[in-house]
């Protein structure tokens, strides 16, 4: 079944970063709005364009109800993609369709400790988690950008530590992945959220979390791609499907 489209309305946006626009909706379309209890809430804006409607992906970074709306957080990197450029000539008053709120992850209260990781695209919904732990919640989060001028300080615990990663002239999720990696394993039972570049995220990153930590689907249930280099949202979709029919085959020959 389809999910309902929303109409709400542009009230302001800012400018967080060199590469991150905050866009906050509103208007009469909150009214119809159900927020959910994950941190990763998301929705799928509906672009409209000569070509059609365009669909794209987005973390629901905040629900404010006292002033009924929501904050979305965008990656902007010039005239690419059709997102990103919608969110800098943004005015309010402008309206766009959205569907959802959707979601699958949430930071559990009986993990002894968190281990976050993501790039830009997954920052919103990493401060989410973050903003929604307990104040003696314990781990460690990394978050990949391009450099010093994207970072973006976040309401995080005393015990959650942040090590920001600049992704320099390397390859999406590369420094990452070898942080993440060279991060002394601590003891107990850890809670995973892991999300950015899919490649990166879903042959180095999953690997080591999963087989070498040996961290059940149960505390690592998040692991995936937000997005493919090189690909669409359209075109990073087939991957995942291609993706998960290997992996099935994989397993099924076993």
């Amino acid at each position: 079944m389809a999910r309902p489209r929303t109409t709400f309305e542009v009230l302001e946006t800012v400018r967080l970063t060199d590469h991150l626009i905050r866009v906050y909706l509103g208007g009469p379309g909150f009214a119809a709005f159900q927020p959910n209890d994950y941190t990763d809430a998301y929705v799928k804006l509906v672009f409209p364009g000569a070509d059609g409607e365009t669909v794209r992906t987005y973390t629901v970074r905040e629900v404010d109800s006292a002033a009924q709306r929501i904050a979305i957080d965008f990656v902007y990197h010039g005239a690419e993609g059709v997102a990103g450029p919608w969110a800098a000539s943004a005015q309010p008053g402008d309206s766009i369709e959205l569907m959802g709120p959707g979601g699958a992850y949430a930071p559990r209260l009986d993990a002894d400790w968190h281990l976050l990781a993501g790039d830009e695209s997954a920052l919103p919904a990493i401060a989410a988690a973050c903003a929604g732990m307990p104040p003696h919640a314990q781990g460690r989060v990394f978050l990949e950008i391009a450099g010093p001028a994207d970072e973006l300080d976040f309401e995080r615990p005393a015990g959650i530590e942040l090590t920001w990663v600049y992704r320099g002239d390397a390859a999406p999720g590369e420094q990452l992945a070898a942080a993440v990696k060279a991060e002394p394993w601590r003891d107990g039972q850890v809670q995973v959220f892991i999300h950015g570049e899919a490649h990166a995220v879903m042959h180095e990153l999953r690997p080591y979390i999963r087989k070498e930590r040996g961290v059940t689907a149960e505390w690592a249930s998040s692991i995936s791609g937000y997005w493919r280099r090189g690909r669409t949202e359209e075109g990073f979709r087939q991957w995942k499907s291609e993706l998960a029919e290997r992996e099935q085959a994989a397993a099924t020959s076993r």
